[in-house]
């Protein structure tokens, strides 16, 4: 369990469409290698569905799902910017792009690497 403090933070999509909240201690953040993860280049924190608020841009979201059609991931129509996705393996869960966080640094918080290119 991580030392943090539970945390609001707010995030948005570029454009501000896209508005969102979450509440977590940041126990860790997660890369993944799956071929769209690795295009993306995005750095996630999990949390759970009751952690997470849509304030705003559910009109504005567009939705991608390849291999199972599992895990939703969402982008914003307007900007085409990838604020988060619905998980496949934990779809209580949601992955949510921390530089989509608004004033947050990731710095000292550790970096798991998870698989997803090898996922039947």
């Amino acid at each position: 369990m991580s030392s943090r403090p539970l945390q609001t933070h707010t995030g948005r999509c570029h454009c501000g469409a896209v508005r969102f909240e979450i509440d977590t201690d940041f126990p860790e953040l997660t890369q993944c290698d799956c071929s769209i993860c690795r295009k993306k280049n995005a750095l996630m924190v999990k949390v759970h569905e009751s952690a997470f608020r849509l304030l705003a841009g559910t009109e504005a979201l567009a939705e991608y799902r390849f291999h199972t059609h599992t895990a939703r991931h969402h982008f914003c129509k307007v900007c085409g910017i990838y604020p988060f996705h619905r998980k496949r393996v934990t779809p209580d869960y949601y992955g949510v792009n921390v530089f989509c966080l608004e004033g947050f640094d990731p710095a000292g918080i550790p970096v798991r690497m998870t698989v997803g290119a090898g996922m039947p």
